[in-house]
This record gives structure tokens, sequence and C-alpha cells, in this order.
């Protein structure tokens, strides 16, 4: 007959195998999960995560972490600093971003901050930057080499003419099979583009043909950051909302309850 003792011991043996077994089963956190959680991502970028949704975006594009990945003009790197340490060690990040032609000007200055950025933290080390050059051709990655090129709400700032020349760069940095991803603000079809070119929206129907007219093929689109409370009519157009809410105070609670723009979230396949 088994003794207390022995009971004790054989159950506690017993629970500990179980935990283990169980342990091994959980799946650990992708590098993609990680990087989104990281704390080097300050709480005010991951408070926008609700309205951008990194993760679910990135995997309706494909993304994984042996990548080579090209993003267009990051800004202040809101997205790199997901992709960056999503990519580190496995895969490869170019920023394609304006260059620093030594003028003071907004291409110039943004292209010095992003490089601060990088340079301030080691998780951004394998980061390489690459220079585009609006309405110009411009090498974004190697030709051939990329498997994924994304852009996040730049449309509106290239317009038709520069849109159509970014997507052609696009199609050339990407591999055979390769996506170009584009996340934008949307402007409803009932909107007049010429007219409200200034509003910081993109016609969906116009990205589409721009895209298919560089040689993609739309390979599907999702609703992943769309916002049917966004009207697209506002008095300082898309800065009206959040984050930049133009108009300070001004109607302040109204344009936090609409939350960020409505945008198209848009898969195209070299």
């Amino acid at each position: 007959m088994m003794t207390t003792l022995t009971k004790l011991l054989t159950a506690s043996i017993i629970s500990a195998s179980l935990l283990t077994a169980c342990a091994s089963t959980i799946p650990e956190p992708s590098q993609l999960t990680q990087a989104i959680a990281g704390e080097h991502r300050s709480d005010k970028n991951k408070a926008r995560d609700m309205y951008r949704h990194p993760k679910e975006t990135l995997e309706f594009f494909g993304f994984n972490s042996s990548m080579t990945v090209v993003e267009l003009t990051p800004g202040g790197g809101w997205y790199t600093e997901i992709l960056a340490p999503a990519l580190k060690g496995k895969g490869k990040l170019y920023g394609a971003h304006y260059p620093d032609t030594g003028e003071d000007n907004y291409y110039s200055n943004s292209r010095k901050k992003l490089e601060q950025k990088l340079a301030s933290n080691d998780i951004y080390s394998e980061v390489e930057l690459t220079n585009f050059v609006p309405r110009q051709e411009s090498t974004l990655a190697p030709k051939g080499t990329a498997d994924l090129v994304l852009t996040f709400r730049n449309l509106h700032n290239w317009k038709e003419d520069g849109t159509l020349q970014v997507f052609k760069d696009a199609y050339t940095a990407l591999k055979k099979g390769g996506v170009l991803g584009v996340v934008e603000h949307r402007m409803p079809e009932n909107q007049n583009f010429s007219e409200n070119m200034g509003s910081g929206y993109f016609p969906e129907t116009l990205a589409v043909k721009l895209a298919l007219e560089a040689g993609f093929t739309l390979a599907d689109s999702s609703d992943i950051n769309a916002n049917p409370k966004d009207s697209a009519k506002h008095p300082k157009g898309v800065w009206t909302l959040p984050p930049v809410l133009r108009l300070g105070d001004e109607d302040k609670a109204k344009y936090l309850a609409i939350g960020e723009s409505d945008r198209m979230t848009l898969k195209f396949i070299k």
C-alpha cells in the first residue's frame, strides 16, 4: 500500500508533468506580437493600435519575420517601431525615405529626425535607409529583392501622378509574387477628388486603377481599418480627426467620438 507521503509525492510529480506538458503546447508569441508589445514603444503610440490594427493589417498582407520589407516614407517611424524588431535577425527592413538634401525643409528635416530615431535604440540597428524622391523614379530596394512593400497613409501626399510612379517603383523592387500593401484615408466615391485633393483622403477606385496600371493585380481588400463613423467631410480635412485634432478644443469630443479616419486596406500582387 502507498503511504500518505508517497501519494503526495506521486500527485506532485503528476501535476508537474501535466504543467510541463501544457506549457509545451503553448506557442511562443510571434516576433511580430513581441514587437507590438515591446517596451520601446511609447504608451502614446500603443494607444493608436486600436485604430491602426498593426498585427491584423500586417498579417493580412502576409507578413512574416523572414521577409525583405520596404516601408515607404516611414515619417516619425510609428510602423518602423514594429517592423524593425519584427524582422530583426531573420528578415530585412528598408526604409525608403526622403533624402536629406541639406536644405531646411520638411523632407530633409523628416529624414534627420528618422535617422536620430534609428540611432537611439539598437532595436533599429539592421534597418537600411534608401532614398525616395516624390514623383521621380526611385530605387526603394535592390531590384526584385522585396517580398513586401508597404505604404501607410501616403497616397494623398503623392497625388495621382506621384502615386503611379511610387507603384511602378514598388513593382520594380518586388520579387515575382511579392505584395504591395496599401493603407490610405478613403475618400467616398461621391466626393470629387480634384475638388477635395487637399482633404487628405484618396479615392479607393483611383488607388486600384493606378496599381493595375503599374502592373499589379488586386488580390484582396479588407475593412480592418474601416471606420463608418468618418464622413470624410471635415473643416480641416482628415487632420480634423485624432490624433492631430487641428481644431484644438473646438468640437473635440465630437471628433474623438469619430476616432481616426476611415481607411482602405488593399493587397496587390506582382
